[in-house]
């Protein structure tokens, strides 16, 4: 059975290798990564910070290069693809103007603030229905991961400092 700790669903690989792989997962992402890293497994914050951003982006970088292929065959497909193309057709007319004037920007705080729903996966998709090509929205994602790591880490650090010292 699937345990609901996800500081024990990697425990049998080395510890900067299970905060690699939390964060490549959509329900952990680095926002769960990065306080397991610090907190559990005792690893540095360079190290944590450093792994926690490469497995963000792996599946970033892969979701952004099939996204557009896999649109491609859902619309050839005859009963899903036209309910699937009227459906990204809305999502663009409602994203238009002033979102679209504003993409950039907002797929680098979208994945940048780290709130529930939001991150690289949504981040990826975001870009796609933005129609932001790769070149320009991976390294939105990666400055948007970035940062994302580093409030994390820093609320990691800090929360974790004013809790011991209220535990005193």
């Amino acid at each position: 059975m699937f345990a609901l700790n996800p500081a024990t669903w990697f425990a049998a690989f080395p510890p900067e290798w299970a905060v690699f792989f939390l964060s490549m997962l959509p329900i952990t992402e680095l926002r769960a990564a990065v306080p397991i890293g610090i907190s559990v497994y005792h690893l540095s914050v360079p190290v944590t910070w450093i792994m926690a951003v490469i497995g963000n982006l792996v599946p970033s970088f892969f979701l952004l290069l099939l996204l557009p292929r896999l649109h491609d065959w859902i619309l050839r497909q005859r009963f899903i693809g036209p309910v699937f193309k009227k459906k990204l057709e809305d999502a663009e007319r409602y994203f238009s103007g002033k979102h679209a004037k504003y993409g950039a920007i907002a797929i680098v705080l979208f994945v940048g603030i780290p709130l529930p729903m939001t991150g690289a996966w949504t981040g990826s998709l975001a870009a796609f229905i933005f129609k932001i090509p790769f070149k320009k929205s991976f390294p939105l994602i990666a400055l948007g991961v970035a940062i994302a790591a580093t409030i994390v880490m820093l609320l990691t650090l800090f929360a974790g400092g004013a809790w011991r010292a209220l535990s005193l």
